[in-house]
């Protein structure tokens, strides 16, 4: 089956494209199960206080940051497509169950391929305005510090990568 390559509006679209020395199968671990990806998904002193993935189509994509003074931020959204092992979409815009948001965010679509024996995956963060394409490097989708990969946090022992991320709004 093939799915549609999604291109990347620079206008409105984060991009992040990392390189791992692990097998694909790892790296799809990392990203869908809770207690690994609550390791590394948010840049330190960051933390994930909560994770809940139910992966199927319309279930619950849903995480709680904690700043470093201590305010929490939830983020909470559906599943929209699952290709075990290859990609992954959510958003915001829907929460569980396809139920429309109050506050839409953005729209993930991670995708993942074996690159040699390891894995080369793209997370891109899409956006409705600038407005809120601004607001996501606060959250670290491009945080350059390897110790927060699912690679270096003990998820995967493995180096990691940045080939690319984009924040540009010119």
């Amino acid at each position: 089956m093939t799915h549609p390559t999604y291109i990347p509006d620079p206008e409105l679209d984060l991009v992040l494209e990392r390189s791992l020395d692990v097998p694909v199968d790892l790296v799809w671990e990392a990203w869908t199960t809770p207690q690994h990806l609550k390791q590394w998904f948010v840049p330190r002193p960051w933390t994930i206080t909560e994770c809940e993935i139910d992966l199927r189509p319309g279930g619950r994509f849903r995480t709680v940051m904690r700043s470093p003074e201590g305010e929490e931020f939830g983020g909470d959204g559906c599943i929209l497509e699952i290709v075990e092992g290859r990609r992954l979409v959510w958003t915001d815009t829907l929460g569980p169950g396809y139920r429309p948001s109050a506050e839409p965010f953005f729209t993930a679509v991670v995708s993942m391929e074996p690159d040699g024996s390891g894995t080369r995956y793209r997370a891109i963060a899409i956006h409705g305005n600038p407005e809120t394409k601004a607001r996501q490097p606060h959250f670290g989708m491009c945080s350059s510090e390897p110790s927060r990969s699912p690679s270096a946090s003990g998820v995967l022992s493995t180096r990691t990568t940045i080939t690319m991320c984009s924040l540009s709004t010119e």
